[in-house]
């Protein structure tokens, strides 16, 4: 297998011979799909009664149940397949490139487009785009638990094989591909693999509320159906009203509403540059009261500058000049980055070495060790942690006393420091030289203390985990106002273990400091005890307490890894654009709780009241054709509530599902109020036409359980908090349209009059303030859980 990589040329002929380097995605025909709508249980209810329609003579209505149901078939499909190409069009905001040598020069080449014969470069945190063989490696240990389920990375060394999907633990090691995409080990077990995903609360909510509003109408059904079969009502006239029922009734379309909302919602949140790689991660994310974050890129600019360096057996030219022989192998690190371009135009004793040897640093390691050579002459490098060099090194009193000073002092002013030795004596780290200290510093951005004075408002907590030591974390909790910059230091922590942190312990901390992965990791998991955690993170070692987070977030510069695990990814860079996705998750949850309020008292409301005058009357109120017409007009304002514009609770969003099932009830019990008296008005006081009476029966439960909408979107009075133009827009066409089918009789049993439309307009509009008022004694008596608390930002 070559080692100097390929030709672009041959390279895009293998490319055209293998195929991109992607798995195949199993596309289902579109004619399957359109099948599965077809006999899903609405499509089969509406079909079902059409057809018994057609047998008993109502040929108009046979016809219109089917042009209702190809229109209710095309608006569904339309919006899924605009949703869901949407979602897949953010995927490519997660696709990564690969550091490939083609035509003898390293370039960034994206993954997809990678062949077998290719050599590619990868460093710690990249994850293996296709199996391989190493060609040489550095340190090199690789995490294969997406394959085989064991969790320790696995050493790694020449001639080896690696597979894609596996991620670099720690080191530096250069691949030449064998297989790519399909022919891949992953590829080839992608599909026995089996794969169990607990549902989210939101989603055994749908359930629940399909369950009980299913069992609802059976039960309504079953009692009409008694009492009309001993009225000796013919049995297919019997069933068609049934099934009108059943298709008005039976939530049959909330968890594809539901899934419209959420998805629509995670578009809204693409645009604030935040993909959502796990769909059930928002209902947490709204409900996140603690954020663990990193510092590096989150509170700060992660624009590494170099303030200062000190020298204490050489000059500062050649502490900068050996640090950047260590950096230039790792330009990758944004560290690394800062010295090789502060250094790269310097001269002194370090010019002409060549790089033989390179261990990059990691967690454990907390250093990067080269070896170079020049003539015949060799030098080891190490550069790192202060009190990591500083033991490798022999220090007498006097510059030991100075060194923790400098670096002390440093600390004082929030910059980190790396130290930088040599020694000459062999490959061993020991009995080195110490060079001197390089001051590093990485500025805090400018929106940070605003959002996190923001975040604790909005009651969420926000402490900071950070590598540095004490001093440092203070100076940078001070500055962000994080809880008056109060530190906890792993040592104090490990001295009173990690399970007795209490409560109160994160809600009064700033800062923990000195902290390692392992540390964050048990962090995280003793905060679970208390709250609904999100924790990010940018590196392979921040894996396993973002994967253990209820919400794991992948910052900008996050690792592939990382971002490949992570329920949320980032786009740009601080800590306010994760604020941004805490709030717009929020709105999803209210948009999710108005429409579940309102499906279920508009059912509760249909369903008592036609069965309430089945049972005393002994006749349905409406025809089936009128039935299943309402149904479908509902769906119009229903999808709109995906754009609703709703009030962001000031608290985490919770449902709570006996609160919420209360005020439902009122408010369906308002409606079955409202129409029962309506009806007794109109049949036994003014003794009207039987058809007009189901005609103005029709107009009153369309526009009046479309204004319910202006009522439970929002806790506030309806009138000062409107619905979104889109809902408006919505419910408006809906009204007017079931308004002008009711003025002219078009599908109708008679037409109605003016004056008729104009006194449902009215008793409509009159018992939705019934309504109001209903919500304001459910408020008053106990809180209400629409979205947590006061309200306080709008969208």
């Amino acid at each position: 297998m070559a080692e100097n990589g390929l030709t672009a040329q041959t390279a895009r002929e293998l490319l055209d011979r293998f195929g991109p380097n992607t798995l195949p995605e199993v596309k289902q025909n579109f004619f399957l799909k359109l099948l599965k709508r077809v006999i899903s249980p609405i499509s089969l209810m509406l079909l079902a009664a059409s057809a018994l329609s057609y047998f008993t003579g109502r040929i108009f209505d046979a016809y219109f149940i089917l042009v209702l149901f190809a229109l209710n078939l095309g608006i569904t499909f339309w919006q899924e397949n605009k949703a869901d190409n949407a979602i897949k069009k953010l995927n490519q905001h997660l696709a990564t490139s690969v550091k490939t040598l083609r035509d003898g020069v390293w370039k960034m080449v994206d993954s997809a487009l990678l062949v077998p014969g290719d050599v590619i470069e990868l460093s710690t945190g990249d994850v293996v785009p296709a199996d391989g063989i190493i060609l040489s490696s550095t340190n090199v240990t690789i995490n294969e638990s997406a394959l085989t389920g064991e969790s320790l990375p696995k050493e790694k060394n020449r001639k080896d094989t690696v597979y894609g999907g596996s991620f670099l633990a720690t080191g530096l090691v250069t691949i030449a591909i064998s297989a790519t995409g399909a022919q891949t080990y992953f590829g080839k077990t992608l599909f026995s693999i089996e794969r169990s995903r607990k549902r989210s609360f939101l989603e055994q909510d749908v359930v629940q509320i399909a369950k009980f509003l299913s069992v609802l109408s059976v039960l309504a059904i079953s009692v009409l159906s008694v009492v009309f079969f001993f009225k000796h009502v013919p049995l297919s006239e019997l069933l068609t009203l049934d099934l009108s029922l059943m298709i008005a009734g039976i939530p049959i379309s909330l968890p594809t509403v539901m899934t419209l909302i959420i998805e629509f919602g995670v578009l809204a949140l693409a645009q604030k540059n935040v993909i959502v790689r796990r769909l059930s991660a928002l209902e947490e994310l709204a409900n996140v009261n603690l954020l663990l974050t990193d510092k590096t890129g989150t509170l700060t600019y992660n624009r590494i500058t170099i303030q200062d360096t000190l020298a204490y057996d050489s000059s500062a030219e050649n502490v900068l000049g050996f640090a950047y022989l260590s950096s230039k192998s790792d330009d990758h690190n944004l560290i690394s980055k800062a010295i090789v371009d502060r250094a790269g135009k310097l001269r002194g004793d370090w010019e002409g070495y060549r790089v033989e040897d390179f261990t990059p640093a990691d967690s454990e390691r907390k250093r990067s060790t080269t070896l170079v050579s020049r003539d015949k002459e060799h030098v080891l490098i190490s550069v790192g942690a202060p009190q990591i060099i500083a033991k490798q090194c022999d220090l007498d009193l006097k510059t030991r006393v100075k060194f923790q000073s400098d670096v002390a002092a440093f600390a004082g002013k929030g910059y980190r420091t790396l130290a930088v030795a040599t020694t000459g004596s062999g490959k061993k780290e020991e009995h080195m030289r110490l060079l001197g200290v390089i001051a590093l510093s990485d500025t805090i951005r400018e929106d940070a203390k605003q959002v996190i004075d923001f975040m604790r408002a909005n009651g969420i907590t926000v402490a900071m985990l950070t590598g540095d030591n004490s001093a440092i974390s203070e100076e940078v909790a001070r500055r962000l106002d994080l809880n008056h910059g109060k530190v906890i230091s792993k040592g104090k922590i490990e001295e009173l273990g990690y399970d007795k942190v209490t409560k109160q312990m994160f809600q009064e901390t700033g800062a923990f400091a000195e902290i390692l992965p392992d540390d964050k990791l048990k962090l995280v998991q003793a905060a679970k005890k208390y709250f609904v955690v999100a924790a990010n993170g940018d590196g392979v070692n921040d894996l396993p307490a973002v994967k253990e987070a209820n919400v794991g977030i992948a910052v900008k510069t996050a690792v592939d890894a990382l971002r490949a695990t992570a329920d949320i990814v980032l786009l740009t860079d601080g800590i306010a654009v994760i604020r941004d996705a805490i709030l717009e998750s929020r709105k999803i949850f209210q948009r999710v709780y108005t429409y579940s309020l309102y499906r279920i008292s508009e059912s509760l409301r249909l369903i008592i009241t036609i069965a309430a005058l089945g049972i005393f009357y002994q006749i349905y109120p409406l025809t089936p054709l009128q039935i299943i017409l309402i149904a479908l007009l509902n769906d119009i304002p229903i999808i709109s509530l995906a754009f609703d514009r709703v009030k962001v609770a000031s608290r985490p969003s919770k449902i709570n599902v006996k609160e919420r099932f209360i005020l439902s009830s009122l408010y369906g019990l308002t409606g079955i109020g409202n129409s029962l008296i309506l009806f007794v008005i109109m049949v036994n006081i003014l003794h009207l036409d039987w058809r007009v009476v189901q005609t103005i029966y029709f107009l009153k439960i369309t526009v009046s359980g479309h204004m319910l909408i202006y009522v439970a979107h929002t806790k506030q009075r309806w009138f000062k908090f409107l619905p979104s133009r889109e809902v408006i827009l919505a419910t408006t066409i809906t009204q007017l349209l079931a308004t002008v089918i009711a003025l002219t009789g078009l599908f109708m049993p008679a037409p109605i009059s003016l004056f008729w439309v104009a006194i449902v307009w009215i008793w409509s509009f009159l018992w939705m303030q019934v309504a109001e008022l209903s919500k304001i004694f459910a408020q008053d008596v106990k809180p209400v859980g629409q979205a947590g608390a006061a309200s306080v930002v709008s969208a």
